[in-house]
């Protein structure tokens, strides 16, 4: 089959590799119809490839046909259109029945003292073969596919995948109080979905971003926007908005490689210099994020409110202004989207009446497989007005 492989930094190449097949009773193999590319996929584009190898196959936004089921599979059958969460969990475990499936004590991945594994996603997560593919191997498969009517396109449902249970997450990590404002720093895919689900919720979404295309669709969504390039101080921006105080809340959906932070990018660029054996010692014990996008949260979230992290960090030595954060008595809530935990509130807003959350147009490319290197290199160069990508196989 073909799929989007990784070679090294800022190359990835659509390469023949072998089809997946059943290997554990509980497995499925899907054809896959349509995969996203996201926002984290950058990470291992740019600045997590010490933790990749050669050969690593992308991607953990799938959905497709079921083709075969493992003997122990009762809940789905060949034929079957899927959704797949990012996130493979077992659903028995004491974790996932506290809605915890991202640290899942079935799939931890032990040897790197991290939770759950992940398609596509480095060593650190079990360097699972990922869904840019025409075929994947779905392990956990008793608990994790997502099964969605026959008829409406895939745009409809792909999104229960990663992108809109991660920004369900977000905002009810968010903590708004009836009628309260949230910040969204970030109008990449994530951060745009979340000031369409807090509207949605009945709040106030305020988007940060200084990507003209990214302001101008939230606008049109009925979003306020800030632009990063029109204001000297954000946070004061914001908290002009807000009576003087700032948001209730803020959703951090940039980041480990946020813009302005030049510690941090020379950090991660020296990093990239080092052989990967060196480079993974390095993030592990001293990994520094770019982090000018959670202190501008931390800045600009109103004294008593809540920050909730969607960006991805991996750093291990981030500086954290402490006494700020203390003394304006913020709460912090992070982490992976515990996927199955939400599709229940979300499936409805999808097979009713309408779209509600404006997905059937979320998608701004839509492109074949073999477009898979230009279109990661336009969405890390924020291109052609690319926000989100589905790929075709």
């Amino acid at each position: 089959m073909k799929a989007v492989v990784w070679h090294g930094k800022r190359d990835v190449r659509v390469d023949e590799v072998a089809d997946p097949r059943i290997e554990q009773p509980n497995d499925i193999v899907i054809r896959i119809t349509s995969s996203g590319l996201c926002g984290s996929d950058l990470h291992l584009y740019e600045v997590l490839g010490p933790f990749m190898s050669a050969g690593d196959i992308l991607g953990h936004e799938p959905m497709g046909i079921v083709e075969e089921v493992g003997a122990e599979i009762t809940n789905v059958r060949p034929g079957d259109r899927v959704v797949i969460p990012f996130n493979i969990s077992c659903g028995h475990c004491w974790m996932c029945t506290q809605g915890l499936m991202t640290q899942c004590e079935t799939t931890q991945v032990r040897a790197e003292d991290k939770g759950a594994a992940l398609f596509g996603y480095t060593r650190l997560y079990g360097q699972v073969p990922g869904g840019q593919a025409e075929y994947l191997r779905v392990p956990q498969a008793q608990f994790g596919p997502i099964v969605v009517p026959e008829g409406p396109p895939d745009d409809r449902f792909v999104y229960l995948s990663d992108v809109l249970p991660t920004a369900w997450q977000a905002v009810e990590y968010a903590a708004v109080p009836p009628g309260g404002t949230v910040a969204v720093l970030g109008l990449g895919p994530i951060g745009d979905m979340c000031t369409r689900i807090a509207s949605y919720r009945g709040y106030r979404a305020i988007g940060v971003d200084l990507v003209p295309e990214r302001l101008a669709r939230a606008r049109a969504n009925g979003v306020e926007v800030l632009d990063l390039g029109e204001h000297d101080d954000v946070a004061d921006a914001l908290r002009e908005l807000t009576n003087g105080r700032g948001p209730d809340s803020v959703i951090d959906a940039v980041g480990m490689e946020a813009h302005g932070s030049p510690a941090g990018k020379l950090a991660q660029t020296m990093a990239g210099f080092l052989p990967d054996a060196a480079a993974r010692k390095f993030i592990d014990k001293a990994g520094v994020d770019r982090l000018n996008a959670l202190h501008l949260a931390i800045d600009a979230v109103r004294r008593g409110g809540t920050i909730s992290l969607s960006g991805v960090y991996g750093g291990t030595a981030d500086p954290m202004p402490m006494m700020v954060l203390f003394d304006k008595q913020v709460q912090l809530r992070m982490g992976q989207a515990n996927v199955k935990r939400w599709v229940d509130d979300i499936l409805p807003l999808l097979t009713g009446d309408g779209d509600p959350l404006g997905v059937d147009g979320f998608a701004t490319h839509r492109v074949p497989l073999a477009d898979a290197p230009a279109a990661y290199s336009a969405f890390q160069e924020k291109k052609d007005g690319t926000v989100k990508v589905l790929f075709k196989p």
